[in-house]
């Protein structure tokens, strides 16, 4: 696949999580795939994005940079989300956050079968902490 084939797999399945499509992340995802150098099985993936998305309903993966080569996605995603529940492990506030997500992406047969993700979850918690300033 080449590395313009692969940006578009990818644009495709940030499509199918922004839409929450979670039946159709198998076209996307390997049956078992390591998280953070974790193994785990498509279903366990999809419960990770699920919890996200439930706490923040409002999430959508926007893709700032974007670089494909070989059989790997390197992408810098956007967020700008308002949390209802506990996310990152954080309590809401009922505030507007907006934070980054470095990802990298190794990919077999057109579909994930690594990632390692860092998201500053500082942040988060400075955005979230105290009362907001007017």
């Amino acid at each position: 696949m080449s590395a313009g084939d692969l940006s578009v797999v990818y644009r495709d399945y940030l499509r199918c999580l922004n839409e929450r499509r979670w039946p159709d992340l198998s076209e996307y995802v390997a049956d078992e795939l390591s998280y953070n150098g974790n193994r785990m099985t498509l279903a366990d993936y999809r419960a990770l994005l699920d919890a996200d998305t439930r706490a923040t309903p409002d999430l959508q993966y926007h893709p700032e940079l974007l670089l494909a080569n070989g059989d790997m996605v390197a992408c810098r995603l956007y967020f700008r989300c308002t949390p209802r529940h506990t996310f990152l492990g954080i309590e809401p506030t009922g505030e507007q956050v907006s934070f980054a997500e470095h990802v990298f992406y190794r990919f077999d047969g057109g579909r994930i079968v690594e990632v390692w993700s860092l998201i500053d979850k500082e942040v988060v918690r400075e955005q979230l902490s105290g009362p907001p300033i007017r």
